[in-house]
């Protein structure tokens, strides 16, 4: 008896397991045999079949190259297995498109007449690591660099196969490199498109001939079961909203879109609506005389905090000097801006306080008047840790419970110290705060958004207590 129970387990169990794999519903896009279904876009790269895998090689003069899908696809489950050479940069178009490069203004190179771009998932085999991350090519560039989830660079496997699944349901954009969780991106700029595989443009001959193979490309557009959540850090560019995903990672909004609910004006029991306003889900100040906390002054939220992960946006006017500050007690009772830590927010190249203190400590993103931030070059020299003035700016500071701070700008990290330390004194003793005993040392404090003369715009203002 106790035999034939355990066989009709046996059978029910494989059974179960067919039955999954059956609704799994696979379609297989690539027939090994030839690139039926796939059209060559935007470069002159070679791509052939051989040994039942397509092989893309790179070639000289050439930009970018995409394989790409006659079909296009929505939501989808999409897996690839790859292997690429040494210092190659690939990726996986998905939820792209091509138009004319002149309809597309974040193009800045606009000699391919059309132009690829969309969602890409980054294939780095450099000492960078960015494998899994989110690239948006030909649009907003780096959506969700791997420095966001760095546990994750070393899914990557040199000079193996390596296994890439993209997961895409509704706004969600989720990746995986041989298993590992990477990215995880909500957004809402395009909800289908073609599926491409890349070979990148080289810069020099040595690079000529350089290889990457696919193979066992399919994809699941039916019955999609998406994996469970693996609970990473989620970037959402969707403005004033949290995500099913960041809120079972603890996020909240700090700044409800709408309302002042939640924040006062620094020193005061109310809001100074005089100087501050609401306009299509953006939090502005209003330009003024250009001095620091002079016609309205600062905000500060109701709420105080002691260890804290603080995501925000803001968009520079021309001239923009803010900042937003962290441990604001109020005590000091000081005319002007209030005292706290302060993540700068400034026009570098045009207003002055840029050219001021020490080393560049008073530019974007920098501990003002204490570190100066890590500025990030391209490859045409332009800066990627900072937009164009009327771009929006992806800010981020992070405080942990033993001191360690962390100031983020656009996916990179830019700043790094520990409070508390003789580092930390000496920095403080050299520096306009000097007069403030034990400053930047409170247990908790408000967060402040500064008023400084100029018109600064914030949004998406959310917070992770840690």
């Amino acid at each position: 008896m106790i035999k034939s129970i355990v066989i009709c387990f046996l059978i029910s169990m494989v059974s179960h397991s067919f039955a999954q794999k059956t609704n799994e519903q696979w379609e297989y896009l690539f027939n090994g045999k030839d690139l039926k279904g796939w059209r060559k876009l935007n470069g002159t790269a070679n791509y052939t079949v051989k040994n039942g895998e397509i092989v893309g090689t790179t070639v000289l003069h050439s930009p970018n190259t995409f394989l790409a899908t006659e079909k296009v696809y929505g939501d989808f489950i999409f897996e690839v297995d790859f292997r690429v050479d040494d210092n190659m940069n690939s990726g996986i178009q998905f939820r792209s498109e091509i138009k004319d490069a002149n309809d597309l203004c974040e193009v800045t190179d606009k000699t391919t007449p059309e132009r690829v771009h969309g969602y890409q998932m980054e294939i780095d085999p450099s000492a960078r690591a960015w494998s899994g991350g989110i690239y948006d090519e030909a649009r907003k560039g780096w959506l969700y660099p791997m420095e966001y989830n760095p546990a994750a660079k070393t899914a990557f496997k040199q000079n193996q196969w390596n296994h890439y699944r993209i997961e895409c349901t509704g706004n969600s954009i989720r990746t995986w490199v041989n298993g590992v969780a990477c990215a995880h991106l909500i957004d809402d700029q395009t909800a289908k498109g073609f599926i491409a595989l890349q070979v990148h443009q080289i810069q020099n001959s040595q690079e000529v001939g350089r290889e990457i193979r696919w193979k066992n490309i399919r994809i699941q557009t039916k019955n999609l079961k998406p994996s469970p959540d693996e609970q990473i850090f989620v970037v959402n560019t969707i403005p004033n909203t949290i995500s099913p995903e960041e809120k079972r990672n603890g996020v909240k909004l700090l700044w409800d879109g709408l309302t002042t609910k939640g924040w006062r004006g620094a020193y005061k029991q109310t809001f100074p609506g005089n100087i501050w306003y609401i306009k299509d889900g953006t939090l502005n100040v209003k330009a003024s005389n250009g001095a620091e906390s002079a016609n309205g002054g600062d905000i500060v939220t109701i709420e105080e905090f002691h260890a804290f992960d603080l995501q925000f946006e803001f968009q520079l006017s021309d001239t923009a000097n803010s900042g937003v500050k962290y441990f604001v007690t109020e005590k000091e009772n000081n005319t002007g801006s209030a005292i706290g830590l302060e993540y700068q927010i400034l026009d570098d190249d045009k207003h002055p306080d840029g050219k001021l203190g020490s080393i560049g400590n008073r530019t974007m993103a920098s501990l003002y008047d204490l570190i100066p931030s890590k500025k990030i070059y391209g490859s045409n020299n332009d800066r990627r840790d900072k937009l164009p003035i009327g771009a929006w700016n992806r800010g981020r500071i992070v405080v942990y419970p033993d001191g360690r701070i962390e100031h983020w700008i656009n996916g990179w990290k830019v700043v790094e110290y520990q409070r508390g330390t003789q580092y930390f004194f000496a920095l403080v003793a050299r520096s306009k705060y000097v007069i403030w005993p034990n400053f930047g040392m409170a247990e908790k404090g408000h967060i402040l958004l500064q008023e400084h003369g100029t018109h600064v715009a914030f949004r998406s203002i959310k917070i992770k207590e840690l």
